[in-house]
């Protein structure tokens, strides 16, 4: 484990006020041969400041003095490889006095492993040699009692958000958590702001700056100058806010109705204008928590996700906001209709006489495959789910083996999961029972997205163990031929008819 005597501390200081500092982080300090502390550009470090006196006066101290911070660097890697070479160089730094058998003691504001520069140093050497880290008083924590503010409670959620997130992922989960914390701020504060408003949580928004210091500043963040916010500020959102945000939304007298949406495959551009319009003007959107990610956070939106095998609870839900005259959606991946949440809803829907459902359709998954690879459903297609969950394998083998007799183009959903990974592997089998070896086969996986792969195999060549719930499968007719060019189509005559 070490390559030497030396040992290293990284010690957390807790967010400004030295009375914060425990008492195993001041004996180290007091005992240490090497005491490393970052500074920013052209500014004193504040670690140093806060450990003053504790420093031993015959301590060796090293300043890592950061080479960017927000601006603009030549570097060829960007920031991100400036930093990266600036933490390589420091860490070789501290390894030489460690080689050497001293005690290095690396400082760290609040504590040394949340969003903090020790983290990295700790990366990098200790497993090299003998490491300990002590813990430190997080800045939030001393924030939240700066503004004496109970930030959860009993089963509350918290969530400690970067203000760096883009402005709509940061509303989003605003909107979906109880208590927050928002670090990070300068530059970013009027976005965080946006942000705040989009998901109704402004008004119970507390800022704090420099927590716990003699300049310590705090006030509610629609107060707040923008110009005004250094780095070492923050933003607590108390978990009490968040039930006041879901009941607080008035009763509006108007017909009752249940939107179901499909959102498409992924990328927004495939969102039709009709939902992009509904989603615009409901007040909760429901839905398997993936999908309603999706849907931008704005201000009176309220968000109700669930997991992936709660289908009829979660439209039961729906409907009963619905019938007390609330403005829902119910949204799903691709088209709703298409092994989507439209079918569960019409399960349910006959409890909720009052309510009318409007289904408004989607870009379904099969669709925006098949346009990539080029036209495979041009002629007669059928869709079917390998996921045994609702229906029995042995209903699935028989519709397969139909479809293959029946020479249709095949559209496979729901190839494989975690916990599902022979069903592929037997579909392929059997098809192989019915079809040519040689029969096309489209494999598409995370259409539309920034991940999105597409290949084209034939049914014996397929790998079934690649398959994972990503993708989608099209499997070819007699019909479907492979262009030179690489594009896949069936031809819309069938026979001898041209």
């Amino acid at each position: 484990m070490s390559s030497g005597d030396g040992r290293f501390s990284c010690v957390g200081l807790g967010p400004g006020d030295p009375e914060l500092i425990t008492l195993k982080a001041a004996r180290l300090i007091g005992a240490a041969d090497v005491v490393a502390f970052h500074a920013g550009v052209r500014k004193q470090s504040h670690a140093r400041r806060i450990a003053g006196d504790l420093v031993p006066a015959d301590a060796i101290e090293v300043e890592l003095r950061y080479p960017v911070t927000t601006g603009t660097t030549d570097h060829p890697g960007g920031y991100a490889g400036a930093m990266a070479d600036f933490y390589e160089a420091s860490a070789a730094t501290l390894a030489a006095h460690l080689e050497t058998g001293r005690h290095v003691v690396l400082l760290a504001e609040g504590d040394p492993l949340f969003y903090g520069s020790a983290m990295y140093m700790h990366d990098r050497l200790a497993e090299r040699f003998e490491t300990e880290v002590v813990p430190g008083v997080p800045a939030f924590c001393a924030a939240t009692a700066a503004a004496a503010l109970p930030l959860v409670r009993q089963t509350d959620v918290l969530t400690v958000l970067p203000g760096t997130l883009p402005e709509a992922e940061l509303a989003r989960r605003l909107a979906d958590t109880d208590g927050a914390v928002i670090m990070k701020l300068g530059r970013t504060f009027p976005a965080v702001r946006r942000a705040l408003a989009a998901a109704g949580r402004l008004d119970d928004a507390v800022y704090v700056e420099r927590a716990s210091q003699d300049e310590e500043r705090r006030l509610p963040v629609a107060e707040v100058d923008p110009a005004s916010v250094p780095y070492f500020s923050l933003v607590v959102v108390p978990g009490d806010s968040r039930r006041s945000v879901v009941t607080a939304a008035p009763v509006v007298e108007h017909a009752a109705e249940l939107l179901v949406v499909g959102l498409g495959p992924g990328p927004d551009r495939w969102l039709t204008p009709e939902v992009s319009s509904a989603l615009a003007a409901v007040d909760h959107v429901v839905g398997y928590a993936p999908y309603v990610n999706r849907v931008p956070q704005r201000t009176g939106l309220t968000r109700h996700a669930s997991g992936n095998t709660v289908e009829v609870d979660r439209a039961r839900h729906a409907l009963r906001l619905a019938a007390a005259g609330e403005r829902v959606a119910v949204v799903s991946g691709g088209d709703a209709g298409v092994f989507g949440m439209a079918a569960a809803v019409f399960e349910v829907a006959d409890e909720f006489p009052s309510v009318s459902v409007r289904v408004l359709p989607g870009v379904s998954a099969v669709q925006a495959v098949a346009a990539r690879a080029g036209a495979p459903i041009g002629g007669d297609f059928a869709v079917v789910s390998l996921s045994d969950r609702l229906k029995p394998w042995s209903v699935i083998e028989q519709r397969l083996r139909a479809i293959a007799r029946a020479d249709l183009v095949l559209a496979i959903y729901n190839p494989a999961s975690r916990s599902r990974t022979e069903q592929v592997v037997e579909a392929q089998k059997l098809l192989l029972e019915e079809l040519p070896a040689d029969r096309p086969v489209v494999v598409g996986r995370d259409v539309g997205r920034a991940e999105e792969s597409l290949s084209v195999t034939t049914l014996a060549e397929l790998d079934a163990a690649s398959i994972d719930m990503k993708c989608l499968l099209i499997v070819g007719s007699s019909g479907t031929t492979v262009s030179a060019g690489g594009a896949v189509w069936t031809s819309r005559s069938v026979g001898s008819r041209a």
